[in-house]
């Protein structure tokens, strides 16, 4: 870019957009940044989003258009985050008009880019959002969504104990920072599993920053061995769970039972071809298609192949007559391609993008898992039923029936036995009462 000689270079103008042109599965409208220069328009996605009824199209500035109606205090962290948005652009196009160097809609959005990543160099909060958009771009929804998560726990922790900062350098997540962030959510009622949850998380926000070259390894907080006992354990926090395995006969009244709907049907048949089929999870169930199935000569499906999507791994396995009965259910239905579901969970029309179809996925879990304790509680079923659930049954009936930790360990994707060992928990304290039995 040359200096200008002639004329003063005109400063772009920044603005938030309520997208009205774009209609979101569930009726939103998503808030675009648009940058204006010499007369060209570029537009970012700032991945926020608003039901129509709560925008007031007679005001034309967001912060007055965003209805009183719209529920606080998430009213108030839209304004604060389209604020944000415009901020960090019109901060930008300020500073490229100061240069009076010719410049573009393109190159405003270059130079606030530009500034996130100089500001990441030294804020805990902006780091954590450049990981965040990366995993949303290599399509790893599911750690995108714990570690903005995490970010906005943090947001609120920040903002009460440093006078309303915004973010903070990584030399001020010191053990003191920790403690303190503990006692915090401590407070709000958060409980173990909880805090080893946002410290596991935070810890490895830190460990990647000072792979990076980020953050200094003299400021680290958490212990890494036993005699750092001046800093801060992740290990203290209790996180062992009751593990819950269905017995054999509750399996099997959950099979007998004729639910009353199509939607409790459906989350009867997910639990079992979870069972039947090595305790494949929910969210790669609710993902197979036709072409995952084998079928012999008589087009009867008999196997079952795929790749799990948490770790990668490929399975194959046999459709025992439980499981292929539940295929079939579903291929008048479902069956219009090797490419179709078989399952009535995703479509294919609507869910078409990662984060789509990890919404979609989140939605009907939560409706599966609650129509299962009515299905409980109608089959005389005192666990309550999840989904895991069945995968902890399968173990444990495999388990029951005398076979080696080492297969099913293999038949679930596990990494190591004693990974395998944690969900045959509830399986040893049953040889353990059935021992004390035999002294009456």
């Amino acid at each position: 870019m040359s200096k200008t000689t002639d004329h003063k270079e005109g400063r772009a103008t920044v603005r938030i957009v309520y997208y009205t042109s774009k209609e979101l599965a569930d009726g939103s409208h998503p808030f675009m940044l648009c940058i204006t220069k010499d007369r060209k328009r570029k537009y970012l996605a700032t991945g926020l989003t608003l039901l129509p009824k709560y925008w007031n199209v007679e005001k034309s500035n967001y912060r007055d258009a965003i209805r009183k109606s719209y529920p606080e205090p998430h009213r108030e962290r839209l304004v604060t985050a389209l604020a944000g948005w415009e901020a960090k652009y019109s901060d930008a196009a300020t500073t490229l008009a100061g240069t009076d160097e010719q410049h573009d809609a393109h190159a405003v959005a270059a130079k606030a880019v530009e500034g996130r990543k100089a500001t990441r160099r030294v804020q805990l909060l902006a780091y954590i959002e450049e990981l965040v958009q990366g995993m949303v771009k290599s399509g790893k929804l599911k750690n995108a969504s714990v570690y903005r998560d995490l970010a906005s726990q943090l947001q609120k922790f920040i903002q009460v104990e440093y006078d309303g900062a915004t973010d903070v350098p990584f030399e001020r997540v010191t053990v003191a920072f920790c403690q303190e962030w503990e006692n915090t959510l401590r407070a709000t009622g958060a409980v173990d599993t909880t805090l080893s949850n946002r410290f596991r998380t935070l810890r490895a926000v830190l460990n990647k920053a000072i792979a990076t070259g980020v953050a200094k390894p003299e400021h680290y907080p958490f212990a890494r061995t036993v005699a750092e006992k001046h800093k801060f354990s992740v290990g203290k926090f209790e996180v062992t769970t009751t593990k819950r395995a269905l017995p054999r006969d509750a399996v099997r009244r959950l099979e007998a039972l004729e639910p009353a709907t199509d939607q409790l049907r459906l989350a009867k048949e997910v639990f079992l071809f979870s069972f039947y089929c090595g305790g494949i999870n929910f969210v790669d169930l609710a993902q197979l298609r036709w072409r995952n199935l084998g079928f012999d000569a008589a087009g009867v499906p008999e196997r079952l192949h795929y790749v799990r999507q948490k770790t990668g791994g490929k399975f194959t396995t046999k459709l025992l007559a439980p499981a292929a009965a539940v295929v079939v259910t579903y291929a008048p239905l479902t069956r219009t391609s090797p490419d179709g579901y078989v399952f009535p969970i995703l479509d294919p029309q609507r869910h078409c993008t990662p984060v789509q179809i990890d919404n979609r996925l989140h939605k009907v879990l939560g409706m599966v898992n609650q129509d299962l304790k009515v299905l409980a509680e109608q089959a005389g079923i005192t666990t309550p039923l999840t989904t895991y659930v069945a995968r902890h049954s399968f173990a444990t009936a495999l388990k029951m029936k005398g076979e080696n930790t080492s297969v099913i360990s293999q038949m679930m994707g596990h990494k190591s036995e004693a990974v395998t060992a944690v969900y045959l928990d509830s399986f040893a304290s049953e040889q353990l009462d059935a021992a004390l039995n035999a002294l009456l």
